[in-house]
């Protein structure tokens, strides 16, 4: 039945193609992982995961005269989690993106919808593309454009269900109400953004807010590229303690030759002490960044888990080969160390993690990557996650196939 609903709005469209642009694209993104230590460390007398996951997309991009229209239907699987001959899905058809954008005129725009919000290098806000779910708000985002200039101020307010009293959210790991402004303003070689976020929280005293203000900054001289990161959170968290945090970071790219391009970088987020009184909240919260990308591709910080802990502070290395027209490898050296005290028997430090990722582009609508990860852990790591010795690795292989299967413009 749903199928039948999807293409009975392909068939609508297409018949409206006469008066706007329409284009139909599709993505299908099969991966297989091997874990044996990914995102917490590998237990004794535990056998490796292995599995495949996928990742199916039919999107439709709409539009006409002071409109923009955008739908993004999702099917996200496991291989095998489904019987072959099946009568009904395990998960069936979701709907990542679906919105709206009204162009009030030449400077201002309404967007209003289920949404992906992206801003700068994702550290705040980011699609979590990684994720075959990924991640998308249902929210209200006033855009204003003019010259270099950009302004976006969104509002969301979330409910689990149409209540009849009340306003309790029960929807887990969603925020209750959300309020930011981005600003971001380019000037040659040089381009800075500010960003305000007021994040409420549902809990059982009420709504909690905490707030976000920061800036990302970048800056390029000739092959040299250099970006910053600093925000602050204060207010109060879930649990009504004050909140008191703070994000640094600092990357520099230097291109070596038209095929190398070499890295440094540090992140420090802070955290709170293991012996830390309840009442104050030193723990930073990268909320709703694309936090696999920071913070090496194991996923041990800030992927769902390291929240209200001890902070970290991520000193890394990395380079990227152009190996031809097609192909090119990339490689990062983190070292992590915690930015509070673990405990009175341990050091501060966590461990090192070696991150390969390869990359093929087989043609325009189809690209290859695989990558290997090894984390080496310190006795820090072990106070944190387990008083486990072992390997820790990850491999995966992806392939991500992005037809178009359907493009008009009309004059």
């Amino acid at each position: 039945m749903k199928i039948f609903k999807i293409l009975s709005a392909l068939l609508l469209l297409l018949s409206v193609t006469t008066y706007g642009q329409l284009k139909i694209d599709a993505e299908v993104r099969p991966r297989a992982e091997y874990r044996h230590g990914f995102k917490t460390l590998f237990p004794d007398n535990a056998k490796a995961a292995l599995f495949t996951s996928q990742r199916t997309r039919l999107n439709f991009n709409y539009g006409i005269e002071k409109l923009n229209f955008y739908i993004s239907v999702q099917d996200v699987r496991v291989w095998g989690d489904v019987p072959q001959l099946n009568t009904s899905d395990a998960n069936g058809l979701s709907l990542h993106q679906a919105w709206g954008e009204l162009l009030l005129d030449s400077n201002f725009s309404l967007k209003l919808g289920r949404q992906e919000v992206i801003y700068d290098d994702s550290r705040m806000f980011g699609n979590v593309g990684w994720a075959q779910q990924a991640r998308s708000h249902d929210l209200a985002l006033l855009k204003y454009r003019k010259n270099k200039f950009k302004l976006d101020v969104g509002l969301a307010f979330n409910q689990s269900k149409e209540n009849l009293i009340g306003t309790n959210l029960t929807t887990p790991k969603t925020y209750k109400a959300m309020q930011y402004a981005w600003l971001h303003k380019d000037f040659g070689n040089f381009s800075g953004s500010f960003l305000f976020l007021n994040n409420g929280l549902q809990s059982s005293s009420g709504l909690k807010y905490s707030q976000t203000v920061g800036t990302h900054l970048k800056a390029k001289k000739n092959n040299l590229n250099l970006s910053a990161n600093l925000y602050y959170q204060f207010g109060n968290d879930i649990n009504d303690n004050d909140l008191s945090a703070y994000l640094l970071g600092l990357e520099s790219n230097y291109k070596l030759t038209d095929k190398t391009t070499v890295g440094l970088g540090v992140e420090l987020q802070s955290g709170n002490d293991y012996n830390a009184a309840s009442v104050k909240n030193n723990a930073f919260n990268p909320f709703y960044g694309t936090n696999h990308k920071f913070n090496g591709f194991m996923d041990y910080f800030y992927v769902g888990n390291h929240i209200n802990s001890v902070g970290l502070l991520d000193i890394y290395a990395k380079a990227n080969f152009k190996l031809n027209s097609k192909s090119k490898l990339t490689a990062f050296v983190h070292n992590f160390s915690a930015a509070a005290d673990i405990n009175s028997t341990v050091s501060k430090q966590l461990g090192t993690e070696v991150d390969l990722v390869y990359a093929y582009k087989f043609t325009k609508e189809i690209g290859i990557k695989a990558g290997y990860s090894q984390l080496f852990a310190s006795d820090g790591m072990r106070a944190l996650k387990g008083n486990f010795d072992n390997t820790n690795n990850w491999g995966w292989v992806m392939v991500t196939i992005n037809p178009v299967l359907f493009k008009s413009k009309n004059k």
